[in-house]
């Protein structure tokens, strides 16, 4: 089975890939010939997932998929949240670049500094458009939609560890291991993650519809 996914980062695909394995062929934005910047002007994960996955479907007619990611920090009230991956830049004057994982993790641990309360949680929110043909001949069908969620608890350390990974991967410390995401690496992390357990749950949903 084939399905777009609605991005074109190379780390994200790889991890995707990694958790679905053989059973779905995973193809990337690029593949299908999109170059355009899609909007993610929600205000949570889950209008942005949604966003994202409607726009693949509506301009390409296509089974897809898309995810939002943030961390979510207790003492921050869950800041940066929706905007983890442009958090830096948001800051004051800062020139930092959205997508700037190096200052994300620099405001981010500024800001905790001194804060003892370090709890956190990745959360994944992933939005799938499903086409499901009405007619025998396929010249007809309707989308149906399908959100799944991924959490991981943790907190965040006070100085980075390990180089693999990505985001905010060397400052957080998922519950019962005293590694980091960055520490870890990509094998324990796609079994233990946030987009891991989201994936897991849609990889479940597509097999039995398959059934």
């Amino acid at each position: 089975m084939k399905i777009v996914f609605a991005t074109n980062n190379e780390h994200k695909l790889s991890e995707i890939r990694a958790i679905l394995g053989s059973k779905f062929e995973v193809v990337s934005l690029a593949d299908i010939g999109c170059h355009e910047d899609i909007p993610e002007t929600g205000s949570t994960l889950e209008e942005n997932a949604l966003m994202k996955a409607e726009y693949i479907y509506d301009k390409y007619h296509l089974s897809c998929f898309a995810d939002d990611t943030g961390l979510e920090v207790e003492a921050l009230n869950g800041a940066p949240g929706v905007y983890s991956a442009r958090y830096a830049s948001m800051e004051g004057n800062n020139s930092s670049s959205s997508h700037d994982s190096e200052a994300n993790m620099a405001r981010l641990l500024r800001e905790l500094e001194n804060n003892n309360n370090r709890k956190a949680r990745f959360r994944t929110v992933i939005a799938f458009i499903e086409k499901k043909d009405v007619c025998p001949c396929g010249c007809t069908s309707i989308k149906q939609i399908h959100k799944f969620e991924g959490i991981v608890n943790g907190e965040i350390i006070r100085e980075k560890r390990g180089g693999e990974g990505f985001g905010y991967d060397p400052i957080f410390q998922p519950e019962g291991y005293t590694e980091t995401f960055a520490e870890l690496g990509a094998d324990i992390k796609n079994k233990i993650s946030h987009r891991a357990r989201a994936v897991a749950k849609l990889c479940e949903f597509l097999v039995k519809s398959e059934e």
